[in-house]
């Protein structure tokens, strides 16, 4: 077992994968160390697996009382139907999820075609309107894309976040401009992350999320690992660091924002 610190502030992770099957060994483990540390809440963020996605997610949520997203990734674009929407629909009447997520545009991996990317991506922004609920947004190596689309669509009124921040200053301008949270990733703590470094710096303290993804994208000193919500500690250390201020201060701005954004009490 992984050695955690005593906790020293309260943070979130605002977007984990805890679901997924890396974490089926030691589930019940993952989520006392991560307490352990000082997390206040995990968000479980579903969408991602062709053959579990957000049903998996919302199942392991409503095991450990967490809340839940669910959507359509960017990389399963092309088994989105109207049954699909439909679901998606119904789980956020039923208040069973706190977001439409995480959706958006992958052109790193092109999974499934950008066509059926951009259409899946267009319908879940018009649902999250209908339905009153933010989005989380993923994007790589589509910043104006991204950008436009969420323009085109009025995701303002909707609201959400951009998270596992890997873009450039121009994305989080016209994210910001929307009205959008920025989410920052173990990646800030990457020895070539000047960008978005700089980037985290510059984000509004009311805009200002912190995240793990996990099990990807481990953060120093962890690289290496599977990441685990635990790590997050870091992350927000690492960006108490670039922002001059203290872990506990970043602790509890993510709280606020992450509180106001998902409508959850932390």
């Amino acid at each position: 077992m992984r050695i955690v610190a005593e906790p020293t502030f309260a943070v979130v992770d605002s977007h984990t994968h805890i679901d997924m099957a890396q974490f089926d060994a030691d589930r019940d483990e993952v989520v006392a160390r991560a307490r352990a540390a000082g997390l206040v809440e995990m968000l479980v963020v579903g969408g991602v697996d062709e053959s579990a996605g957000h049903r998996r997610a919302l199942e392991v949520a409503g095991r450990y009382g967490l809340p839940a997203t669910a959507g359509v990734h960017p990389h399963e674009a092309r088994i989105a139907d109207e049954a699909v929407y439909d679901e998606l629909r119904g789980l956020a009447r039923e208040g069973r999820i706190v977001a439409i997520g995480e959706i958006g545009l992958d052109f790193h991996y092109d999974h499934s075609p950008r066509d059926a990317q951009r259409e899946a991506f267009r319908r879940q922004i018009r649902l999250a309107r209908e339905v009153g609920l933010p989005i989380v947004v993923h994007t790589r190596e589509a910043d104006g894309e991204t950008a436009d689309i969420l323009d085109e669509e009025g995701a303002g009124e909707a609201g959400g976040v951009v998270h596992c921040f890997t873009g450039g200053r121009e994305l989080a301008r016209r994210a910001l401009g929307l009205g959008f949270l920025i989410s920052f990733s173990g990646i800030v703590a990457f020895p070539r992350a000047e960008v978005i470094q700089q980037v985290a710096r510059e984000v509004p303290d009311d805009r200002l999320l912190v995240e793990t993804d996990a099990p990807f994208l481990a953060p120093p000193p962890h690289r290496g690992k599977r990441n685990e919500p635990a790590f997050v500690v870091d992350v927000a250390r690492k960006v108490a660091a670039l922002r001059g201020t203290t872990p506990e201060a970043v602790g509890d701005l993510v709280r606020r924002n992450y509180a106001r954004l998902f409508r959850r009490a932390v």
